[in-house]
């Protein structure tokens, strides 16, 4: 038995430049890796297939076929011409349609599980990057393997951020009711010029911010999310979510992708644990005390 975790992420930036051709968005994004996660486990069994076991999420997350990871499993046999005896088991904790990439972290966790277990060759590993990307735009994130990184294209075009210094607490709250990214990514309105090249330049301080050690309290404010603006309109529980995380005097308070999850950062641990304590008083509120990791 061979077991992972699949941890989930926000975005402590995310800014959306243009609409590109082939009907996705052009991203410049800053992925963290979180302390939160589903866990996945594997074994062969010696019969012919792919089984897949849920625990956890929506009504177990419906058909096993439909599952992100068994899809990944499919193109993972696929890609490297092996037979399948594989079982899959997967516990899910990372709410569904919360903006936590969970679903993209467990197709990733899929793909190096069964990579370890048929135990493919280092130098194949470069192959998983491909079908990752065929997967859904976050998975690469997820096999880079860091806790920081920029993203830009769909979001899987990848570079390090090795951050050095004191990381604030991360408070993780989803509201009760999913959003999902195609209602968001569809009502969104993009910016004007002048204003996208402004925020693409506070990436640019925010990643450098980061690199240097530097990232305060008093930098907070080079934190953004573009989709932020079709979503708190339509969505009074994340906006509402957004409100108390900041009345209960988190440092910074931001939607983590297309949402529905706030996250609240705080550089003082006491803060963190009062933080959230409260936030876990509020009926519907699942809330998780973490770190970056």
């Amino acid at each position: 038995m061979l077991k992972l975790e699949a941890p989930a992420k926000v975005n402590l930036f995310l800014e959306v430049s243009r609409r590109r051709p082939d009907g996705y968005h052009e991203l410049a994004t800053l992925f963290a890796r979180t302390g939160v996660s589903d866990t996945l486990s594997f074994r062969r069994t010696g019969r012919p297939g792919i089984r897949l076991a849920v625990k956890g999420g929506p009504r177990e997350l419906g058909r096993a076929e439909d599952n992100i990871v068994h899809k990944a499993a499919v193109r993972f046999f696929e890609a490297f011409r092996l037979e399948p005896d594989a079982e899959i088991r997967l516990e899910k904790r990372l709410p569904v349609g919360a903006g936590l990439g969970g679903g993209s972290s467990d197709a990733a966790a899929a793909l190096l599980g069964l990579a370890r277990l048929y135990k493919v060759p280092r130098s194949g590993f470069r192959k998983l990057a491909g079908i990752a990307a065929s997967i859904g735009s976050d998975v690469n994130f997820f096999l880079l393997g860091e806790t920081f990184a920029e993203g830009r294209g769909r979001g899987e075009k990848l570079k390090a951020v090795k951050a050095g210094g004191r990381l604030p607490a991360l408070i993780l709250v989803y509201p009760g009711a999913p959003v999902y990214t195609k209602e968001a990514y569809g009502a969104l309105e993009l910016g004007s010029p002048a204003d996208i090249k402004r925020r693409l330049a506070d990436l640019g301080r925010l990643r450098a911010l980061l690199r240097a050690g530097r990232f305060t309290r008093e930098r907070a404010g080079l934190l953004f999310n573009r989709l932020e603006d079709p979503v708190l309109p339509r969505h009074k529980a994340v906006r509402d979510a957004k409100a108390r995380l900041a009345a209960l005097g988190a440092d910074a308070v931001l939607m983590s992708g297309s949402g529905a999850t706030v996250f609240a950062l705080c550089w003082d641990r006491a803060k963190a644990r009062k933080v959230a304590a409260a936030a876990a008083r509020i009926r519907k509120y699942k809330v998780f005390l973490t770190k970056f990791c």
